[in-house]
């Protein structure tokens, strides 16, 4: 075992899903006043029956985050969700760690343990997953960079590009492409309004 300490810095962030892109971003940002901070859209990850998502991030003071998961194409289940369910997995806490040696002595310590711990790098985080006895997911996450004005920029595009082809179809957006390719047109927009 690494001789680095395993101190936990805090919560990083809590997830949730919403089926309420719109009113979750009006609710947090514009009643709340929590500012967007960042904003992952990413292509499904893990199993083939995963859907696409934004993943967003309201800042919530020192350094943490509230987040949900906007799951794309996908209806509001009826029923409590099972263990197993991707939908159920997305609410978790996020512990801090503050490096990538920490990081890497709690995923040692924890296989010690003879649990599971899936170790994945997205953006602008590197985090390990294990589950506890309830079947709640729980992460530990080192920030590999501070989130900046552009992760919010972009975030705010995103969900802009997301919200816009809801309001103009009805209905949920089914794949990150068709947001991708909004957003590239709310890019080239504020370019052309810039020039």
């Amino acid at each position: 075992m690494p001789d680095t300490p395993t101190i936990l810095g805090g919560v990083h962030h809590t997830a949730r899903p919403t089926w309420k892109l719109k009113e979750t971003v009006e609710f947090y940002h514009d009643i709340l006043g929590l500012p967007i901070v960042h904003a992952i859209s990413a292509v499904g990850w893990g199993p083939e029956d995963h859907p696409d998502f934004i993943h967003l991030f309201f800042g919530s003071g020192r350094e943490s985050t509230i987040a949900f998961f906007y799951y794309l194409g996908t209806p509001k289940p009826e029923e409590a969700l099972p263990l197993g369910n991707w939908l159920y997995k997305s609410v978790h806490t996020a512990w801090r760690v503050e490096t990538r040696e920490e990081l890497l002595a709690w995923k040692a310590r924890l296989e010690e343990r003879g649990l599971d711990v899936l170790q994945v790098r997205h953006e602008i985080i590197e985090s390990i997953y294990v589950t506890d006895p309830n079947g709640y997911m729980v992460e530990f996450t080192w920030q590999i960079r501070a989130m900046s004005e552009h992760d919010g920029l972009d975030a705010k595009l995103t969900l802009a590009a997301a919200i816009a082809i809801e309001e103009e179809t009805g209905r949920p957006v089914g794949d990150i492409e068709t947001v991708w390719r909004r957003k590239a047109d709310l890019v080239a927009a504020r370019l052309a309004e810039a020039a």
